[in-house]
């Protein structure tokens, strides 16, 4: 079954159980952890939820422990400080009585100030390029029974590689992802839930870029992979049902961690947003 966009958008909007505490849900899929861009994505709309007439510039987050998909997730929100320009909040997300992940955002008041960027790399239009989904409908049958339903599974935004990784035989490659990525037409206008909704989608292939050099996919058995932390940054407002080109690099992996840096363009070339995250990419013996 095809995931549709109200489902993400049902999961963004959460419950609100007093001044600043919410509950979020998950949606029922056949999975042994929450996805973390729902939790940032969710965490990221309890803080929006506590401010008035600012938008989120920034938020730095932690993922402490696996979540439940079969247990509502608790935000609590701490209205850390509210001052002319900028206020702070920072989020806790509890399950079964204990943290599983925490988040610090900051919001600022819309102001003109001076501005520069760094360039769009080139990249293929997306038209001219297959969707992540027809990539992985035509090695169907190579995806192991038991993650199949999930893999093929259309979500409702759509993601086009530039170079695709074979994931079921990869080889070494530089650390580096492109990707255009668009959310299905109905999303709502507000600035605050198409954030949500990039950063549920900054989730999805970020830390896959810092396994290309090491030809890593999720398909081996001897891998065990897990967010750590991710950040983001927003400069500018966008519209999620637009093309937008991700870049992501990898600077680093050492430790048994990988370290990747991603950065959001639209098509026009305007730097929009840069997302950071540090993830684990253990390989068993």
């Amino acid at each position: 079954m095809d995931q549709s966009l109200d489902t993400i958008l049902q999961l963004l909007k959460l419950e609100r159980l007093e001044v600043n505490l919410f509950r979020g849900q998950s949606p029922n899929e056949q999975r042994q952890r929450v996805f973390g861009g729902q939790v940032l994505g969710q965490a990221l709309m309890a803080a929006c939820y506590t401010v008035e007439d600012m938008f989120c510039h920034s938020f730095h987050s932690y993922f402490l422990r696996p979540g439940d998909p079969d247990t509502p997730i608790v935000y609590e929100v701490d209205a850390a400080r509210d001052g002319k320009s900028f206020a702070s909040r920072r989020v806790i997300a509890v399950q079964h009585g204990k943290q599983i992940f925490n988040m610090a955002a900051s919001f600022q008041r819309h102001e003109e100030g001076r501005e520069h960027q760094m360039q769009m790399p080139y990249a293929p239009d997306p038209e001219t390029l297959k969707s992540d989904h027809e990539i992985r409908l035509e090695n169907a049958e190579k995806i192991p029974e038991k993650f199949r339903d999930s893999w093929l599974r259309r979500r409702p935004f759509e993601i086009r590689p530039v170079s695709p990784k074979d994931i079921f035989n990869p080889e070494p490659a530089e650390p580096r992802n492109i990707v255009w990525v668009k959310v299905d037409a109905g999303m709502p206008k507000d600035f605050a839930t198409n954030q949500a909704m990039l950063s549920y989608i900054s989730d999805t292939s970020l830390l896959d870029t810092s396994m290309r050099p090491h030809a890593l996919s999720y398909m081996n058995p001897k891998l065990q992979s897990a967010s750590l932390d991710h950040a983001m940054w927003f400069y500018h407002e966008f519209e999620a049902t637009d093309w937008i080109l991700y870049v992501q690099d990898s600077p680093a992996s050492a430790g048994g961690r990988g370290m990747n840096f991603g950065h959001f363009f639209t098509r026009d070339g305007k730097l929009i947003a840069t997302a950071a995250q540090e993830g684990l990419i253990r390989v068993h013996d």
